[in-house]
């Protein structure tokens, strides 16, 4: 692995849309009592299903410390490899690369600076720096050549539809606790130059109850260039109500790079999610980890899914909107099995389907160190 100069635009490479085809899967194991319940274990049991209903499309690979090593090979499928990669939590999609492709078989991978979702100013935890190397360690083991960007963004910030355009939300790329003193015009900039966009869409802000501050993952993405998914609900009494509307409207009024005009499918959320005492109890207290308190909002949304090659693993809440967001969902992904997954365990944790995967694009041919 050579880490690169210049940017991936200059030489010629973007990034695809996550439905186009993948070699493989990341992901990363949880274990920190001070973020997942009952140390862990039934997290741990809900990656395990995440993992093997991925690996039944494509080849999945697991990052897990030492400690957990035996215990994650024996929770999961044999066809998954497992490798020891330590880690500060278990959110790949945020802190592994971002991968980009010239369109002719090669791939590259964006290292983004992380700060735990807004570093001592009102970041997740504290410290760190292990998440922060697991861009690099990955594009390491996968044995592809690295941009460094100075830029602290995470793949749940971001959507893009392979053709130019690119989702995202202005709390989390704005905010100062993200990149202090960037102006938008500054980060449109750094976009256009490493994910090769053309058109940035801001939507205003995340759903209630979303700790990163507001990923655009779970409040919209691309089913396909011109089309999106947008979580909504008909409760005007939701506060999520405001933020859905609000989103529409905008990418309603907006075209995307190739001059389209967007169509909007809504996905309604599920019933609003909290916290229990139970749960919150089995979590254990840490300094500089952000509380889990019975009673607060998690920010469940169906539109969190993770497209795999041949299927979309969605999660399920046991909730009465669960069968209609599949069958929207199989209508939108046509040609994908919907392969529901119980996801609440992971959303006790802060996150998604999407938040714990990361696809891998195939590469046709080696890459050089340099262009």
């Amino acid at each position: 692995m050579a880490t690169l100069h210049g940017t991936p635009r200059d030489d010629g490479f973007f990034m695809p849309a996550e439905t186009a085809p993948h070699a493989g899967c990341w992901m990363l194991w949880p274990e920190r009592p001070d973020n997942w319940r009952l140390s862990a274990r039934p997290a741990q049991r809900a990656f395990a299903a995440v993992a093997a209903a991925v690996a039944r499309f494509e080849p999945v690979t697991v990052g897990v410390s030492h400690r957990q090593y035996l215990n994650a090979r024996a929770m999961l499928p044999p066809a998954v490899r497992l490798v020891e990669l330590s880690s500060d939590d278990a959110w790949v999609r945020d802190t592994g690369p971002a991968f980009v492709v010239d369109g002719a078989g090669g791939v590259r991978g964006i290292d983004w600076r992380f700060n735990a979702w807004g570093g001592l100013a009102g970041g997740l935890y504290f410290p760190w720096d292990h998440d922060a190397l697991v861009a690099q360690k990955v594009l390491e083991i996968e044995g592809v050549d690295r941009y460094q960007a100075d830029l602290v963004l995470e793949g749940g910030a971001f959507h893009v539809d392979g053709e130019g355009t690119l989702l995202t939300t202005r709390p989390c790329l704005l905010d100062p606790n993200r990149n202090p003193g960037l102006d938008e015009a500054e980060v449109e900039a750094v976009l256009r130059a490493y994910l090769g966009v053309d058109a940035v869409l801001w939507l205003p802000r995340g759903l209630p109850g979303d700790e990163t501050g507001g990923h655009v993952d779970n409040l919209c993405c691309f089913v396909r260039p011109g089309a999106v998914v947008l979580a909504w609900t008909d409760d005007h009494a939701d506060p999520a109500y405001d933020v859905c509307r609000e989103a529409e409207e905008l990418i309603r009024a907006a075209t995307d790079a190739r001059g389209r005009q967007i169509e909007v499918h809504r996905l309604h959320l599920p019933e609003p999610q909290h916290i229990t005492v139970e749960e919150a109890e089995g979590v254990d207290r840490a300094p500089g980890t952000a509380r889990r308190d019975a009673g607060q909002r998690l920010a469940a949304s169906y539109v969190n899914y993770y497209p795999c090659n041949g299927a979309a693993i969605v999660p399920a809440f046991g909730s009465r909107h669960d069968a209609p967001a599949f069958a929207a969902l199989a209508a939108l992904l046509p040609g994908r099995d919907i392969v529901p997954v119980p996801a609440r365990e992971i959303l006790l944790g802060g996150g998604g389907i999407h938040c714990i995967t990361q696809q891998v694009p195939p590469a046709l041919r080696c890459e050089g160190s340099a262009s």
